[in-house]
């Protein structure tokens, strides 16, 4: 490969992984991690409209997230990241819960989903 074609090639992979301007840049992700008997972070603060990817894990039992408000439901498989896509509609402060039993402490694992009104 001659210099002139791997400057063009390098050229064209910063293209590809560069933000553009004007361009969104996708949903947030934010990683929330099941472990006995707690959720990291138990507090979750989105706005209404806003793209929203939780990447769940678990590293140690099978769990569960649960935000029945707001239409959300997923098993955690330990060793894998799960990712939950969601747009939230509403404001309001949503409940989410572990709904697949995981050892005494199962009943107090929650948290909560803020969801703020847009600043216009």
């Amino acid at each position: 490969m001659s210099r002139i074609e791997r400057r063009r090639l390098m050229a064209l992979a910063l293209l590809t992984v560069l933000p553009v301007p004007g361009r969104a840049a996708g949903p947030r992700v934010i990683p929330v991690v099941a472990k006995k008997f707690a959720f990291v972070p138990d507090q979750i603060h989105v706005s209404v409209g806003e793209e929203v990817v939780l990447e769940l894990s678990a590293p140690e039992v099978l769990m569960g997230f649960s935000a029945p408000e707001l239409g959300l439901r997923q098993d955690i498989v330990p060793g894998r990241v799960t990712r939950l896509p969601f747009t939230p509609q509403k404001a309001g402060q949503f409940v989410f819960s572990c709904d697949v039993f995981c050892g005494s402490g199962h009943e107090g694992m929650d948290g909560v989903i803020v969801v703020v009104a847009a600043a216009a």
